[in-house]
């Protein structure tokens, strides 16, 4: 045993017959992640990958969704990470004769000046690369930038409603990614696969937010991208998590779990290939019991609360971190990343290129951002 491996230990929660009953469960209804990713389709408009941000495979997978999603009539991709400002110049680039990678690099920087990780930066270009595949009247595929430009550089010491206008402009943000959602998609009848982190994803799990007052001390949190699009088309909107860790209920985020107590790494530790996608609402998996931080509030949670499908890829061991984009910042675009550097009251603003460099590598250290997690609650 390795000494990551030590590190990643899993839990044996089930006993040998339940083990049985889900993998017989998985092996009648086995589907890779991507056949079941675009199966979803037959019956929503609206799919929400929730993804812990920075996993190359779950990238990856992206990628490969690009075609299949065309095949089914699929043709929008929705990304949390790009500004609806820069829309035309991304619609642009990913139907040019050639690909233009520092316009690329550009677009993803004017909404995020750290963000600097090939993998995301691969989705304009595999959606580039598709496109000049297609015949001339078949419809292009497109990468819709859902969130809008947030200017940093007002934010102040202290965050008030009144001077957090000055950065957030265009309102409350995934209001305003709903509303885009349905205005460049819904109202004209397409369909639309987003990824954005796992809270904007869920739907009709409600967030539960510590506030004293609070009856239990929970407050519910109902307004994120994937809850409002649910709450006006409750039909047509479906979630599906990637395989993460949860964060602790008893420790916040300052303490990782495993979901359903290791059950799932526990069903999938016999299978060599690991790679599946399987409903969470109306199967077995759906009722396995959860304690982290999600079960805050419940006294008896299960997965299929959480979210309508899942997608196991491997074990949590054997993730890595997105690929660094080294030209993505530079001595010329310096000041400006230091001017827009992004949340300053979530993360001490870098002095120096080096150290911001090194703050996004520490990102990408997996089993650094992964040193907390452990068994249960």
């Amino acid at each position: 045993m390795t000494e990551l491996d030590a590190l990643f230990q899993t839990p044996a929660p089930l006993a040998a017959e339940a083990v049985n009953a889900l993998r017989a469960y998985l092996e009648s209804h086995w589907q890779t992640p991507e056949a079941y990713i675009v199966s979803t389709f037959q019956t929503r408009d609206v799919v929400l990958l929730a993804e812990d941000h920075a996993i190359r495979h779950n990238l990856q997978l992206v990628h490969r969704l690009i075609p299949l999603l065309h095949q089914v009539g699929v043709t929008n991709l929705g990304m949390e990470f790009g500004a609806s400002e820069d829309q035309a110049a991304l619609d642009q680039l990913v139907t040019a004769q050639t690909y233009d990678e520092d316009q690329a690099r550009r677009l993803m920087f004017n909404y995020n000046v750290g963000w600097a990780f090939q993998e995301y930066l691969d989705i304009y270009r595999t959606a580039w690369a598709f496109n000049r595949t297609l015949p001339a009247a078949a419809p292009r595929f497109r990468i819709l930038n859902l969130s809008y430009k947030f200017n940093w550089a007002a934010a102040p010491i202290v965050r008030t409603p009144a001077n957090a206008r000055q950065i957030y402009r265009h309102g409350p943000v995934d209001a305003y990614r709903a509303e885009r959602t349905r205005r460049e998609v819904l109202d004209r009848g397409e369909k639309i696969l987003i990824l954005t982190g796992t809270p904007h994803a869920f739907t009709h799990y409600p967030l539960p937010i510590f506030d004293f007052n609070a009856p239990g001390f929970v407050r519910w949190e109902k307004r994120n991208l994937g809850q409002l699009l649910y709450q006006q088309f409750p039909e047509r909107v479906f979630c599906i998590l990637l395989h993460q860790p949860f964060a602790s209920r008893w420790q916040g985020g300052a303490a990782q779990v495993y979901p359903a107590r290791g059950a799932l790494d526990q069903v999938m530790a016999e299978y060599a290939d690991k790679r599946v996608g399987f409903d969470l609402r109306d199967s077995p998996f759906g009722a396995l019991p959860d304690d982290s931080f999600y079960a805050s509030g419940h006294d008896d949670f299960r997965l299929r609360q959480l979210a309508d499908g899942y997608v196991y890829e491997r074990p949590l061991p054997h993730y890595e971190g997105c690929t660094l984009d080294e030209a993505f910042l530079t001595e010329a675009n310096w000041p400006e990343a230091q001017r827009q550097f992004p949340d300053p009251d979530w993360h001490r603003r870098p002095t120096t290129l080096a150290e911001y460099w090194a703050q996004i590598r520490s990102y990408v250290d997996i089993a650094n951002r992964y040193r907390s997690l452990h068994a249960g609650g």
